[in-house]
């Protein structure tokens, strides 16, 4: 089974769209989109584990030029998937 996750990127004033094409170079990386509100990406970041999200954020994600601050979130519930008793 795989594990999901949405990272909330914020980036410095008018990096954003150089940030989502980095993105969308990275491994593990299934999703990146410029948006608008208090974030300025939402990613979604699928692994094994969550501890291999953690390593793509913190190796991949963390080193792109512009990006100020993350928020990861982990998917608990992904419909269509088998849930455990």
């Amino acid at each position: 089974m795989s594990a999901r996750a949405f990272v909330l990127i914020q980036t410095a004033l008018g990096m954003s769209r150089e940030v989502e094409k980095k993105l969308q170079e990275v491994p593990g990386v299934e999703s990146a989109e410029v948006v608008s509100g208090p974030h300025d990406i939402i990613a979604v970041v699928e692994a094994e584990n969550i501890n291999r999200i953690s390593d793509i954020v913190l190796e991949s994600v963390d080193t792109i030029p512009g990006v100020i601050r993350r928020i990861v979130c982990p998917s608990v519930f992904q419909a269509g998937l088998p849930q455990a008793s």
